[in-house]
């Protein structure tokens, strides 16, 4: 299984080196991924920003979106910054990308919270269909490095999105559940998967959340809240506070045939990529 860790950037007012620093740090640290997530309202950086500097500081590790509300965007303008990025990092994107539920984000954004999983699946469409060259009325470059594109996958917890990663999405992206509800959720995935006769198997990513040292479950806990004040439950949940809570949240997504795990931040400081290094068998 493949481990990565969350940058600093979806925490309120964290400083721009910071970030870059945190992703030198874990580039070198050999993690697999560097991950952002996606707010609108609130005090976070946006990420596909963060994954275009992340990629100039880095060499190695792989650059995803855990996830981004796709429906918040234009699809023809996040096809070309995705192009751009992965091009830039040498084919290093991932995208993992979802419909969205908070409407202070589709207010603020602004865009139409109805009909939205309609509306992404036209997205996803338009996406590949971009970066493969076919769409537009002109080149709509750069071509991806990546042949076809990035990789995305889907994330959500209602079928009809647990089926649209299996037909539409490279793999799935869990988010914070639990060991059983990964599997209950992914069968979803995969049969929907097998349904539309698709070759080989879908990917499947989880998050979970740290915060290590001094204090740790107090100030991890504050920030999950604050982050998700209208629902932190599942979230706080998944947030390990020791290495042996990092150890064993790592084994359970292992033992349930997860691809990559993300390990995300709740702690702004950077001594944290060391000391999620330690706690692991990287």
């Amino acid at each position: 299984m493949d481990i990565g860790i969350g940058l600093p950037s979806g925490m309120p007012n964290v400083p721009g080196p910071l970030v870059l620093d945190w992703a030198r740090k874990a580039d070198a640290a050999g993690f697999s991924s560097l991950g952002v997530i996606d707010r609108i309202v609130y005090g976070n950086y946006e990420p596909m920003s963060v994954l275009a500097a992340a990629a100039a500081v880095t060499q190695r590790a792989r650059l995803i979106t855990v996830i981004l509300m796709a429906t918040l965007r234009n699809a023809g303008v996040l096809a070309k910054e995705a192009a751009s990025i992965d091009n830039l990092s040498g084919g290093r994107l991932t995208l993992g990308l979802a419909v969205g539920s908070r409407e202070d984000d589709f207010r603020a954004a602004p865009a139409e919270p109805r009909g939205r999983g309609r509306r992404f699946e036209g997205q996803l469409t338009a996406m590949r269909r971009i970066w493969s060259g076919e769409e537009g009325d002109g080149v709509m470059g750069p071509t991806p490095v990546q042949p076809g594109g990035p990789p995305i996958l889907i994330g959500g917890s209602a079928p009809p999105a647990l089926r649209r990663a299996g037909r539409m999405g490279d793999g799935y992206i869990a988010g914070t559940r639990d060991a059983p509800q990964i599997i209950e959720a992914f069968n979803i995935v995969e049969k929907a998967w097998k349904e539309a006769g698709r070759p080989g198997r879908p990917r499947l990513a989880a998050i979970r959340y740290f915060a290590l040292g001094p204090d740790a479950k107090e100030r991890g806990s504050k920030a999950i809240a604050d982050y998700y004040s209208f629902g932190p439950d599942r979230a706080l949940t998944s947030l390990a506070t020791t290495p042996e809570g990092v150890k064993a949240h790592t084994k359970a997504c292992g033992d349930v045939g997860v691809d990559e795990l993300v390990w995300l931040p709740s702690i702004p400081e950077v001594d944290q990529v060391a000391r999620l290094r330690e706690a692991l068998p990287l």
